[in-house]
């Protein structure tokens, strides 16, 4: 019996890029491996045509997944004493594509948001759940916490939230731990003003908020210090090798959405 899953607005995003993992999973040349959403996806009834359709939308999850994955493997080779703290989660699995690189990793998202998780992801230490919004300071206390390193990943979030939103987001981290990194993914002005998904046309998740360049969250989150951007266009080079070249005009580096990394020391 396949479970019926019914969710609009930003916690509808979740099942597109699963599906978007789980597809290209399948393939013969996948450029990533993700047997976890494949398995969710076989048990979700849920009518997947529209993210079937919406190219744009795969091809940038996928590219989104290759860098991160990648930089947060690097960043906890380097630090395997870290606490990592995921936000809006959704049915993200890179905890287990990390396993044992970690002390402790907890994904954050809203209550109805884990609910659905917890039906196919049964989380124990030390990886665990916490239902609640990041923009509810309260979160932290869940997560045990003695002075250990702390990173912190938003990803496909921050698009659909108010810069005030984001504000709350790094403060809360800000109040709650000594030193923290922050590898959150942004989306420029113009595709937040001109970019719509297809593939969750009709529900009321809308892009709202974007930044040019990851320095200007300095200006926007003062207490955090920027250190650098990670183009997406990096992981669309592993997917489809002309992006070596068109990579490079700047207009296609300006406008592909980033990885900032921020960090509070």
């Amino acid at each position: 019996m396949k479970e019926k899953i019914k969710v609009t607005g930003v916690p509808e995003t979740m099942i597109q890029t699963l599906y978007a993992r789980a597809k290209e999973t399948k393939k013969d040349n996948a450029k990533i491996r993700d047997d976890i959403a494949v398995e969710i996806v076989e048990k979700l009834d849920y009518d997947f045509s529209k993210a079937d359709s919406d190219k744009a939308m795969e091809s940038g999850v996928i590219a989104r997944t290759i860098v991160l994955d990648s930089m947060v493997e690097k960043y906890l080779n380097e630090h395997p004493d870290t606490i990592v703290i995921n936000i809006g989660c959704g049915l993200d699995t890179r905890c287990y594509r990390m396993k044992e690189k970690y002390i402790s990793w907890y994904n954050v998202d809203l209550p109805e948001t884990i609910e659905i998780r917890g039906r196919f992801l049964e989380e124990k230490g030390p990886i665990y759940q916490i239902a609640k919004s990041a923009m509810d300071i309260s979160y932290t206390g869940s997560i045990t916490y003695n002075g250990d390193n702390v990173l912190v990943i938003i990803e496909g979030l921050s698009m659909y939230l108010s810069e005030n939103d984001v504000k709350q987001i790094f403060s809360i981290i800000e109040k709650s731990f000594k030193t923290a990194t922050v590898m959150i993914e942004t989306m420029s002005p113009f595709c937040v003003k001109h970019i719509k998904e297809k593939s969750i046309e009709g529900s009321n998740a809308k892009f709202k908020w974007g930044v040019k360049k990851g320095r200007e969250l300095e200006k926007i989150v003062p207490e955090f210090t920027w250190k650098k951007d990670i183009s997406l266009v990096e992981g669309m080079k592993k997917m489809m090798p002309i992006y070596n070249v068109i990579g490079k005009i700047p207009v296609v580096k300006n406008i592909s959405n980033k990885i900032v990394v921020m960090e509070k020391l």
